[in-house]
């Protein structure tokens, strides 16, 4: 009963989540046409005759000791550029830091021992936000590499990194990028492109082993929650604390909030399930909300 129960909740996230959420996000960007438009939307200035295809939550590990890490959305186009397309729900606080190691761990695995420095191709690394990551309003922030003491003079080392921020206010960037941006913030529009992303992720939530697999991911996201709990407590009562206990509750139930908010669910979808899972007051779980 309790497993119906719960693959009934993982059912009804499902249905609710949108472009936002990573998971669907990657599945949509499986089209290559779409994925090329999107593109095409951000950086207007290239002509991008056509993309390989996507490569999907590509992961780069170059050394045992290192921290790899695993790209949304990889891809390459006719001329060999890179591009890695994330879809970043939390603000971490950290998504500067965060473009800077990607970026490394990219450049080392374009070129190997020995190759000269120049057969670096460009790469851009794109980050779409649903909240504002420098808190000026615009929709896109585009950083390349210049001089500090001359403006005018570019390092010129292919490398752009764009936050893309879909609560922004100002009328900068293309119409058609406001658009996108307000489909992610989860706006209707008429726009064309957004039509067709729209239909692709309708399409998209009626992919049985698509919904299958986010289920199992989920699933084994709680399981990895639950046993974080278990232990906290077990823990609390080695030590004869318990605070031990406490903390392994608190740990898990902050785990719950992120791991929802990573699948673009709501405060209040998830201010109702950590009532319902911890027992909590509305009062109690709205603190585990900010």
């Amino acid at each position: 009963m309790e497993h119906t129960t719960e693959n009934k909740k993982f059912q009804t996230i499902w249905e609710e989540i949108g472009i936002s959420n990573d998971f669907l996000f990657g599945k949509v960007m499986q089209d290559a046409d779409l994925c090329k438009e999107l593109l095409q939307c951000i950086l207007p200035q290239l002509q991008i005759d056509r993309i390989e295809y996507p490569e999907l939550q590509k992961t780069i590990s170059l050394h045992l000791d290192a921290k790899s890490i695993r790209l949304d959305v990889y891809v390459k186009d006719t001329t060999g550029s890179v591009y890695d397309i994330e879809m970043q729900v939390i603000n971490t606080k950290e998504l500067p830091k965060r473009t800077r190691y990607y970026q490394s761990m990219i450049d080392l695995q374009m070129i190997d021992k020995g190759e000269h420095y120049n057969k670096l191709k460009p790469s851009f690394i794109i980050f779409i936000c649903p909240f504002d990551p420098f808190g000026k309003g615009r929709h896109i922030y585009t950083f390349e590499n210049i001089c500090k003491e001359d403006k005018e003079i570019s390092l010129k080392d292919d490398t752009a990194k764009i936050f893309l921020n879909a609560a922004g206010t100002k009328e900068d960037g293309t119409e058609k990028l406001r658009a996108f941006l307000d489909y992610v913030a989860g706006k209707k529009s008429n726009d064309a492109f957004v039509q067709r992303l729209e239909e692709a992720v309708e399409k998209a939530k009626k992919n049985r082993n698509w919904r299958l697999e986010f289920m199992t991911l989920l699933m084994r996201d709680q399981e990895n929650i639950e046993k974080g709990r278990k232990e906290g407590r077990k823990e609390g009562r080695k030590e004869g604390r318990k605070e031990g206990r406490k903390e392994g509750r608190k740990e898990g139930i902050q785990q719950l909030v992120s791991t929802l908010r990573d699948f673009a669910i709501s405060d209040e979808v998830i201010l109702q399930k950590i009532q319902e899972k911890f027992q909590l007051s509305k009062e109690e779980a709205e603190k585990f909300l900010h």
